[in-house]
C-alpha cells in the first residue's frame, strides 16, 4: 500500500511521500484518513429531528407576519424595497422609476419579495412572506450542514434549536428588506461547498484503494464536481440579492483551492498543490466565477427584455448600459458616507457588530394599548440573541486556535465564511453602515458555537460521567439561549408592553 500511496520513485524530502508514509507507518488507511469520520447512520431519523424543527421554525416566523406596519405602510427600510417590488409585479418584474433614485441593488431579492406580493397582496403578510420561508428553510439548511460538519444528529438539533432562537435572524425573515436573501443564499453556497469536499475526497479515496493516485505527479482527474458547481450558481444569486455576495465569491473560492491541495497531499499526491491548479482550479474557474457571473447576467432577465427599465439604453449596448448603471450604483455607495453633524440614529460601526453593540430600532409606537396599564409600547428592535452573540469574539478567538494550532479544517471553514461577512467592512470607515449588514453572518455564529459544544459534549467513547457532564453543560447552554430569546420576544414581534418591560429589555446603554 505505501507503495502504491508514496510511489517507489518519489525522494524521501517530498512533503506529500512524507505524510503518505506517516499514515501508513501509523496503521491508519490513507483512504479512510481522506474520508474522516463517517456520517451517521441514523438517515431517517435526522431528517425527522430536522424536519420537527423546521416546521417549528416556520411557525415562530410566520406568526402574525403581517404586523407591525405604519398604517398599513411599511416600517424602516421596507418602504424602500416593498415598493420596488409592488412596482415590478404591475410592469413585468422590472423597475422603471429612476425618479425614485434608490434603485441600487440587484434585481432578484426584490422579485421574491414580489412573489409574496402576488399570493398576499401589498400588504405585511405578502411583503414578508418570501423573507419569512427562506428564514425558515435556513434553519433546514443549518441542522444538516452543522450534521456534516460534527458527523453529529444531535449537534445538528442544536444547531436548529440556535438559528431558531437568534434574534436577528427570527427578525430578518420577518422584515421586507433584502438581507436574508444573501444570507439564504451564502449558507446554500457553503453547504454545496461542503458537499464538494466530500465527493471529492471520496474519489480520491477511491483512487488511492485501486492503486492509481500516481498515474500522474499531478494526482487523478475527479470528474465533473456537480456540487462545485452548485456552489457557484448559489453565490451568483447571493449577488443577485446585493453585491456583498463577492466577498464570499472569493472567500470560498480559495478555500476550495486549499481544500482540493491537501486532499491531494493526503493522498499521496507528488505536487499536491500544482496539482490542485491543474487539475481542479483551472477547469473549476468556469464553475466558481464565470457561473456565478452568467446566474448574475441571468437574474436582469426582465431588465435587458424592457424598453423602458431604469437606464436600460443608457448606451448603446445592453451590457455596456447595465455596466454603467452598475457604476451609478457603486458611486452612490461610496458616496453614502456618515455626516458628521447629522448621523443616522441607529448607525454603527463594524468593530461594534460580533457583539452586537449597536441594534436598530425598526419600529416605535407608544399608543398602543393591552399590557394593562394605561400607556404601553410596541416595537421592534434588532438584537442579537446576547447568550449568542456576545461570545463571538470568544468564538472567533478559538476557531483561530483550532485553525492555526490545530489545523482543523471545520473551524477553519466557517471562520472565513464568518470574516468574510465582517472584515470587507473595515476598508471604507465613513460608509454608513448598519447592524443588519451582520444577517448573513449569523449562521455562521451559530456553526462557530455548535462546534465547540461539540468539543464539550465529547464522544460516546469518552465514557458515562465525561459525556454526562458534557451533557449537562451543553444542555444548560442550549436552554440559556431559548430563555434569552423568549425574554426578547416582545421587541423582536412588536407586542405590547409595559414601559417598565421595554426599559427592562434595554441592557446595555448602547441599545438606547
Amino acid at each position: 500500500m505505501t507503495a502504491l500511496v508514496t510511489g517507489s520513485d518519489r525522494r524521501s524530502d517530498d512533503p506529500a511521500a512524507q505524510e503518505a508514509t506517516r499514515i501508513t507507518a501509523s496503521g491508519a488507511d490513507p483512504a479512510e484518513s481522506l474520508l474522516g469520520k463517517p456520517m451517521p447512520t441514523d438517515r431517517l431519523r435526522s431528517w425527522l429531528v430536522a424536519g420537527v424543527l423546521t416546521v417549528i421554525a416556520g411557525i415562530v416566523r410566520l406568526q402574525n407576519l403581517g404586523f407591525p406596519t405604519h398604517n398599513g405602510t411599511p416600517v424602516f427600510d421596507e418602504k424602500h424595497y416593498t415598493p420596488q417590488a409592488w412596482q415590478m409585479l404591475r410592469n413585468g418584474w422590472y423597475e422603471d422609476n429612476p425618479g425614485y433614485e434608490l434603485t441600487v441593488h440587484p434585481p432578484l431579492g426584490k422579485q421574491l419579495i414580489a412573489i409574496g406580493e402576488w399570493l398576499f397582496g401589498y400588504n405585511g403578510w405578502g411583503w414578508r412572506f418570501s423573507a419569512a420561508i427562506l428564514g425558515t428553510l435556513m434553519v433546514l439548511m443549518v441542522i444538516r450542514i452543522a450534521r456534516r460538519l460534527t458527523r453529529s444528529t444531535l449537534l445538528g438539533a442544536i444547531a436548529g434549536i440556535l438559528m431558531i432562537s437568534d434574534g436577528v435572524l427570527h427578525l430578518m425573515s420577518r422584515t421586507g428588506m433584502l438581507d436574508i436573501f444573501i444570507a439564504f443564499f451564502v449558507l446554500a453556497a457553503f453547504g454545496c461547498m461542503l458537499l464538494d469536499r466530500d465527493q471529492m475526497r471520496s474519489r480520491l479515496a477511491i483512487t488511492v484503494r485501486e492503486g492509481w493516485v500516481n498515474d500522474s505527479i499531478y494526482g487523478p482527474r475527479l470528474g465533473f464536481r456537480w456540487w462545485r458547481l452548485a456552489t457557484g450558481a448559489c453565490l451568483g444569486l447571493a449577488c443577485a440579492s446585493k453585491w456583498g455576495g463577492l466577498y464570499w465569491v472569493a472567500a470560498f473560492g480559495l478555500l476550495t483551492v486549499i481544500w482540493d491541495a491537501t486532499a491531494r497531499r493526503s493522498a499521496g499526491v507528488r505536487h499536491p498543490w500544482i496539482g490542485a491548479l491543474w487539475r481542479d482550479l483551472l477547469p473549476g474557474l468556469w464553475a466558481l466565477l464565470l457561473v456565478p457571473v452568467l446566474v448574475y447576467l441571468a437574474t436582469w432577465w426582465a431588465w435587458f427584455g424592457s424598453e423602458t427599465a431604469v437606464d436600460r439604453h443608457l448606451t448603446g449596448s445592453a451590457l455596456r448600459s447595465l455596466w454603467d448603471y452598475s457604476g451609478n450604483v457603486l458611486n452612490f455607495h461610496e458616496h453614502l458616507t456618515t455626516k458628521p453633524n447629522d448621523p443616522h440614529p441607529w448607525e454603527s460601526k463594524p468593530w461594534t457588530w460580533p457583539m452586537g453593540l449597536r441594534p436598530m430600532l425598526y419600529y416605535w409606537d407608544n399608543t398602543t394599548t393591552g399590557c394593562g396599564e394605561s400607556q404601553c409600547v410596541s416595537a421592534t428592535m434588532l438584537i442579537g440573541t446576547p447568550a449568542m452573540w456576545w461570545l463571538a469574539l470568544p468564538m472567533i478567538a478559538w476557531a483561530l486556535w483550532r485553525m492555526i494550532g490545530r489545523l482543523d479544517w471545520r473551524y477553519a471553514a466557517v471562520l472565513v465564511a464568518y470574516l468574510a461577512g465582517l472584515l470587507p467592512w473595515f476598508i471604507n470607515l465613513d460608509r454608513q453602515m448598519y447592524f443588519f449588514y451582520m444577517t448573513p453572518v449569523s449562521a455562521f455564529l451559530v456553526l462557530g458555537l455548535v462546534l465547540p459544544l461539540g468539543q464539550i459534549l465529547g464522544t460516546a467513547k469518552a465514557g458515562y460521567e465525561r459525556r454526562g457532564t458534557g451533557l449537562l453543560v451543553v444542555a444548560i447552554y442550549v436552554g440559556l439561549v431559548v430563555a434569552n430569546f423568549i425574554w426578547l420576544w416582545p421587541i423582536l414581534n412588536g407586542d405590547s408592553i409595559t414601559n417598565a418591560r421595554w426599559q427592562a429589555e434595554l441592557w446595555l446603554p448602547s441599545w438606547r
